[in-house]
């Protein structure tokens, strides 16, 4: 072939690869991975971000979700594909806390860092107090724009969890597909949560490039274990039918990082991700959540996905509590907690240190959680499931499986699987007076409580929750 055909060939040959590179784009639906936009960091600009005056927040919580059961936490099933590689980019809290296994009283007590009994939140009538320096209200202040979209009826605004947001609503339930299966029958919340996404995605299309913005997701789809054809890969028991649905809400979130990768507002974002409480599967005779504080219950996901790309991402095994959440993000971006009365604590060094290579074994204090199993009686005594977890033991004690009181003494070199009661006084007495002091805690606020009406009782009825 002579120079000057070759010549004329070549313009035919890059066309003919270009549509050959678009087909094979739009075929084999290849899309360009937004975590990598994002540009790398490390100690220098996670230290920076406090003086940032750019930096959004998209919190993420995902109802009845067990760390246990996430692939990202090292569960043997791939049941949160997308949420791996967020952590495997950022930072994962390996060891981390709830403080109850039922909704409203874990949320009061994450949003205000406190203990259930301090924040004063263990009864279904009870009301966070408007004394408590809500996150939202701090950001507010500092110039955040604030919205709260839930779709769980224990975090509605008549229990005090809408104070800072200028925006706070539950949204309409909007078209369900028809394959979209829930396990349980009560179940009888409107729409999934891609409603809440749709929500979502229109408030970051209006405000997400003119604003700095705080936005705060409720998701519940895990909590209805609503799943679909795509994401049933794991059987039909009850057990299976969770993992199916945990795989379809990791999904459902992968949605909107997407988006914001699309928006290029992903090196402008803090994601986080956490759970109020987990959901038990009859491993000590418990079967789903709101009964009790074993493990099963009550150790969660806190994940945080930085502007800025980790690389590797960082464990932090030192221990963590939800109580930690905010406290730790306010310091992340320059802002300080309301006020010293708190229980929860800034987590931000043993992140730096995390990602400056520093181990930590995280077994240097106190965890707690707490229910009144009685949470749904309107009046009658307390009926207390305390949990303490100190160095390597977990101390457990209740009644609710079969009305009678119970200790249980758990250790890590087991998996906190056998009671260690017997095997282990002096642990046992020690975690015990712990426990007792927990009890003893009173409320820092003045107590309140509000009348619900049927509506509101009907309305958390469909939840699943047996109430008056």
């Amino acid at each position: 072939m002579t120079t000057e055909s070759r010549r004329r060939i070549w313009p035919f040959l890059l066309a003919a690869a270009a549509a050959l590179g678009a087909y094979a784009y739009v075929v084999i639906d290849v899309e360009p991975d937004p975590m990598k936009a994002r540009p790398k960091g490390g100690v220098a600009e996670l230290e920076a971000l406090a003086e940032r005056d750019d930096t959004n927040i998209l919190f993420i919580v995902v109802d009845t979700l067990r760390a246990e059961r996430m692939s990202a936490y090292g569960y043997s099933r791939e049941t949160t594909p997308f949420l791996s590689k967020l952590a495997s980019t950022g930072i994962r809290l390996g060891r981390n806390i709830a403080q109850s296994s039922w909704t409203k009283s874990s949320m009061a007590s994450m949003w205000s860092a406190r203990t259930p009994l301090h924040v004063g939140v263990t009864r279904f009538n009870h009301t966070i107090s408007d004394q408590v320096d809500m996150p939202a209200e701090v950001l507010k202040e500092a110039g955040f724009k604030t919205i709260g979209l839930y779709r769980n009826g224990w975090v509605n605004p008549s229990f005090g969890f809408a104070q800072g947001f200028e925006k706070y609503y539950k949204p309409l339930g909007g078209y369900q597909d028809p394959q979209i299966q829930r396990m349980r029958p009560n179940a009888q919340l409107a729409g999934t949560d891609e409603s809440l996404m749709a929500d979502a995605t229109e408030f970051l299309r209006i405000h997400g490039k003119t604003s700095r913005w705080f936005l705060y997701l409720h998701l519940m789809d895990v909590h209805e274990y609503t799943y679909d054809q795509e994401s049933a890969l794991f059987g039909n028991s009850v057990s299976d039918i969770y993992d199916n649905s945990v795989l379809r809400e990791d999904w459902v979130i992968s949605t909107l990082y997407d988006y914001l990768g699309r928006q290029g507002l992903l090196e402008k974002t803090i994601v986080v991700l956490i759970s109020d409480h987990g959901e038990a599967f009859g491993e000590r005779g418990f079967e789903g959540h709101a009964r009790e504080v074993f493990p099963e219950t009550t150790e969660t996901p806190f994940i945080i996905s930085l502007p800025f790309e980790l690389s590797p991402g960082v464990v932090v095994k030192a221990r963590s509590s939800n109580l930690d959440v905010w406290p730790t993000l306010l310091d992340l971006i320059g802002l300080s907690s309301p006020d010293a009365g708190l229980d929860g604590r800034s987590r931000r060094e043993a992140i730096l240190a995390a990602v400056e290579g520093a181990e930590s074994t995280g077994d240097d204090e106190v965890s707690v959680a707490f229910l009144d199993e009685n949470w749904g009686t309107p009046g009658g005594d307390r009926l207390a499931a305390v949990s303490v977890i100190d160095g390597s033991f977990r101390y457990v004690s209740g009644s609710a499986l079969n009305g009678r009181p119970y200790e249980v003494l758990l250790s890590n070199e087991d998996g906190q699987k056998a009671n260690r009661l017997a095997a282990n006084p002096e642990a046992a007495e020690l975690l015990r007076t712990k426990a007792r002091e927990i009890l003893d805690q009173t409320s820092a606020f003045e107590s309140k409580e509000i009348k619900l009406d049927q509506m509101q009782l009907d309305q958390l009825r469909a939840l699943g929750y047996q109430l008056p």
